[in-house]
This record gives structure tokens, C-alpha cells and sequence, in this order.
């Protein structure tokens, strides 16, 4: 399962680049705005100096909701750097604009996802990704990681080749169950990646080892 961070904070960008683990970023304006950075050229700038920062996919999203604009913003946020995956949300016009983008080999990521059937049609319009919302999911009373299980099997007996990213990631226990479910892909803030590291059986064996070394001296 690739691991990316979903944010727009180049010193978490690079904390999870440098723990040798870090496959892409996802990220859009209202993570772009929690960092200082508004307007077109600023954000043009910041998801260029990303794509730059790490080797993998980049997920920019659209603010268009029509057909044409998806398609025309989809390009120029393509032509920032060949990273760039053009994030695209789950409506009607969205669907249209994923196929044209498949036809004309830009890469997708269909986002706001949170039904079965949404996956499917986004797999069918030709989305590199999906994005399924687990959190949010689970903030409704529904089960998010059984929807990326739900989503898995549907792709495995299909053969669709899109990958199911799961997003909304909350904590580390979210993101266990999403591998164990067949999540391809999870995006997550820097602290739920951090949390997998934690056990406190760990701490309290590293405290023995460090005090047995020091008996030795």
C-alpha cells in the first residue's frame, strides 16, 4: 500500500519524505489557505514546488464544476509538472471531464467519493484514482473502512485497474484497517503516519535496553 500526506505544509511534506516511506501528496485550496497560500499564482507556485519536493504523484484539485472549466483548469494544472494528477470531484460533469482526461492521458484522481456506485462509475469514465472519504463516512454512523472493502472486491471481480485511495483518514487504527481492507493507496495528515510508530511495549523495551547499556560502562 503507498502512503501519501495530505496536506499542503512542505515541513510535514518533507518530515514524511525523509522517513523513506512517502509515495505522493494530496492536497487542494482549503489546505493550500490553512497554509498562507491564496491566489492563483501563489498556488500554482506551491503545487510546483511540491511536485519538486517529492518523487510521486501529486494530487491538484479542481474548483470548476462544469465540464469545460474542469477540463480547461485540469490542463493547466497538468501542465505544472508531470507529478501533477488533476483531482477531480464525483458529480455528473466530473465523470465527463475523467473520461476526457483518460482519453487524452492526463492522470485523475475522482474525489468526494462515498458510495460503491460512485466508485464504479469513476472506474468506468478511466480515474487513475479514487478517493473514498472514510472519516467522513464513519461521521454519518456508516462504516468508511467497509466501503473501501466493498470497493476492493467490486474491483477485483471487474478488473478495473483504478486505485483506491482512501482519505479522511483520522488516526493509525484507520490506516491498519485500510490495508487490511485493500486499500492501494491512503493519504493522511503527518500525525496518523506518525502514530503507527507508537506502542508502548516498544518505549518500555528501548528504556530497558538503553539501562542495561549503561550497566555495561
Amino acid at each position: 500500500m503507498k502512503f501519501f500526506i495530505d496536506t499542503a505544509d512542505l515541513a510535514q511534506i518533507k518530515e514524511a519524505n525523509d522517513l523513506g516511506i512517502l509515495d505522493g501528496v494530496t492536497t487542494n485550496p482549503s489546505l493550500m489557505a490553512k497554509v498562507g497560500i491564496k491566489g492563483d499564482e501563489a498556488v500554482t507556485n506551491h503545487y510546483r514546488t511540491i511536485a519538486e519536493l517529492v518523487d510521486g504523484d501529486v494530487s491538484a484539485e479542481v474548483v470548476s464544476t462544469t465540464f469545460n472549466e474542469i477540463v480547461e483548469e485540469g490542463k493547466k494544472l497538468h501542465a505544472i509538472h508531470p507529478n501533477i494528477v488533476v483531482k477531480v470531484p464525483m458529480i455528473k460533469d466530473g465523470i465527463k471531464a475523467l473520461k476526457w482526461f483518460s482519453d487524452n492521458g492526463i492522470k485523475t484522481n475522482c474525489t468526494l467519493v462515498f458510495s460503491a456506485g460512485q466508485a464504479i462509475l469513476a472506474a468506468k469514465a478511466g480515474a487513475n484514482y479514487v478517493s473514498p472519504f472514510i472519516g467522513r463516512i464513519d461521521d454519518s454512523n456508516w462504516d468508511g473502512v467497509e466501503l473501501i472493502a466493498q470497493i476492493a472486491q467490486i474491483y477485483s471481480v471487474q478488473g478495473y485497474e483504478t486505485e483506491i485511495l482512501a482519505a479522511s483518514i483520522r488516526s493509525p487504527l484507520h490506516i491498519v484497517k485500510c490495508a487490511e481492507a485493500g486499500a492501494d493507496v491512503v493519504t493522511s495528515p503527518l500525525e496518523p503516519i506518525l502514530g503507527l510508530l507508537k506502542h508502548p511495549l516498544t518505549d518500555i523495551g528501548l528504556a530497558k535496553f538503553l539501562a542495561d547499556a549503561k550497566s555495561f560502562k
